[in-house]
């Protein structure tokens, strides 16, 4: 990915096959994605209001834009190649979102296994909320995570709970299950 030199953020909207894709990309990587549910115009508008001073640049993305236009066309994509900006790795929302990370297409986890993965294992409603809280889904794939019992759990992202089921499924029949 380039290097950000004439501006400190860069944003930047990209089609996909289930709408808009958005992003805000800074010194550390990507430091913000979001999902399929605005207009383009809209979702530019949005993104530049909310990081101001940030300039819109389509290079830093341009990886990025095609990995995502390939996962919502249906095809397994892992994103461990795209730099992002999270909190530290000893602060317990870095841990959560590194471990969440780990989770692979088309493979689910539950908010108890990845507290017992960070070392927490009475931490699963502190992971849930450090999910919430995600500021790249997708990326850190916070809706492969779920309650113990299989179901769903919540989601943040716009469209909230049915956009997780429809990813889940995307990424069930996109793995031949």
């Amino acid at each position: 990915m380039p290097d950000r030199t004439s501006h400190p953020l860069s944003f930047s909207v990209w089609p996909t096959a289930w709408g808009p894709v958005g992003g805000v990309w800074g010194a550390k990587g990507l430091q913000r994605l979001v999902l399929p549910h605005y207009q383009a115009d809209d979702l530019a508008e949005l993104l530049a209001w909310e990081h101001e001073g940030a300039g819109r640049d389509e290079a830093p993305f341009e990886r990025l834009a095609a990995l995502t236009q390939e996962y919502f066309n249906g095809r397994p994509v892992e994103f461990s190649e795209i730099p992002c900006d999270l909190p530290g790795k000893r602060a317990f929302g870095g841990l959560v979102l590194r471990a969440c990370r780990q989770v692979g297409y088309g493979q689910r986890s539950t908010y108890g296994q990845l507290a017992r993965q960070i070392g927490r294992p009475e931490a699963a409603r502190a992971v849930a909320g450090s999910l919430g809280r995600n500021p790249v889904p997708l990326i850190v794939p916070c809706h492969r995570i779920t309650y113990a019992d299989g179901s769903l759990g919540g989601f943040s992202a716009p469209g909230g709970v049915e956009v997780k089921r429809r990813m889940l499924a995307l990424e069930s029949a996109g793995r031949g299950g």
